[in-house]
């Protein structure tokens, strides 16, 4: 099996040749190819380098345009701080949204022009062009909450769920229909599988979760499945509350930090729910120990099943040793 078929047999509900090993590198990526991260956030060519070449040292079975949260915030007019070599941030005390009128005015960018959305578009085909066939190309978008969050500011989009609770789904609904646009650009370039990212969504309880929140994602999911696409849901931070809505979005691949037990989220989403992850990023994946490291896969894929793909709860740190990511490889080869 190729990389992309091995995700794919997953994916279908088949039995692989070997578990997939779909790790997030991003700031990891960047410093193994020795660029710095302000450049690999801004030049599709340098991140599709970085991420072939991490693909091909650590046998990773995908590459992903993921890079930053702030894409489509900066081809909307937001503020964006730039750094030489950290991620970009949004600068919320200048938030675009601050005067909520705005939203009325406001169109969304064609992913075509965009400065920044056109590079992930550009970085999608250039992956297609590089690994299409032997590596799964994975797009990226935003999701509602996270990219209300970014607009309006996570503080202030808070007290909106109680205070302007047509305004907040407004705004959602301005954010899947950006979303949709910007997935449907990348799947057009060669996307096998987009990543919906929704971090934001892990700061809210169950009520404003299913009340304003969950209805939308389920939205952009259906808009994606109907794209074409399977979906990786990545929702950081600890989601236990929630797990039994995100297992209902029909996400093909579900994404888990290190805070949320994987036979909890079994329990919730059912035995069909592919699940990724999820080892602490820091104690476990960049200070452990290679042993250490498939010790506690073992357990997570005990936990997970049959049904599992090999992860980090997050993005892979920066500092990680190059033997730490092979002892993910290996796992991968060993387990039955």
């Amino acid at each position: 099996m190729t990389s992309r078929e091995r995700i794919l047999a997953m994916i279908a509900g088949k039995r692989p040749d070997r578990l997939p090993l779909m790790p997030i590198t991003m700031m990891f990526a960047g410093d193994l190819a020795g660029i710095p991260y302000g450049k690999y956030v801004l030049d599709h060519r340098l991140m599709v380098e970085a991420q072939v070449r991490t693909a091909e040292r650590f046998d990773l079975d995908h590459v992903s345009a993921i890079s930053d949260p702030a894409r489509e915030a900066a081809d909307l007019g937001a503020s964006i701080k730039f750094f030489e070599n950290q991620p970009p941030a949004i600068d919320e005390s200048s938030a675009l949204l601050a005067d909520k009128k705005r939203l009325a005015r406001l169109k969304p960018p064609d992913p075509h022009k965009g400065k920044r959305m056109r590079d992930r578009v550009k970085a999608v085909a250039l992956f297609r062009k590089r690994v299409g066939g032997a590596k799964l190309v994975e797009g990226w978008i935003e999701g509602p909450c996270a990219m209300g969050a970014d607009l309006r500011g996570m503080n202030t989009l808070m007290y909106d769920y109680f205070d302007d609770p047509a305004f907040v789904r407004d705004l959602f609904a301005f954010a899947v229909e950006m979303e949709l646009a910007f997935a449907r650009a990348q799947i057009e370039a060669g996307a096998d599988l987009i990543g919906l990212g929704d971090a934001a969504s892990s700061l809210v309880g169950p009520r404003i979760y299913s009340e304003f929140v969950w209805p939308w994602q389920q939205k952009l999911v259906d808009g994606l499945h109907a794209l074409g696409a399977p979906v990786r849901l990545h929702i950081c931070g600890d989601t236990r509350p929630n797990l039994e809505l995100m297992g209902r979005l029909g996400c093909e691949i579900v994404d888990l930090d290190y805070l949320v037990p994987l036979s909890q989220a079994r329990a919730k989403m059912g035995t069909r729910q592919v699940l990724l992850g999820n080892l602490h990023p820091v104690h476990a994946v960049r200070d452990g120990t290679p042993e250490g490291i498939k010790q506690a896969l073992a357990e997570c894929h005990r936990q997970a099943g049959r049904r599992y793909i090999v992860g980090a709860g997050c993005e892979i740190p920066r500092g990680t040793p190059a033997e730490n990511l092979l002892a993910m490889r290996d796992y991968t080869h060993e387990a039955a």
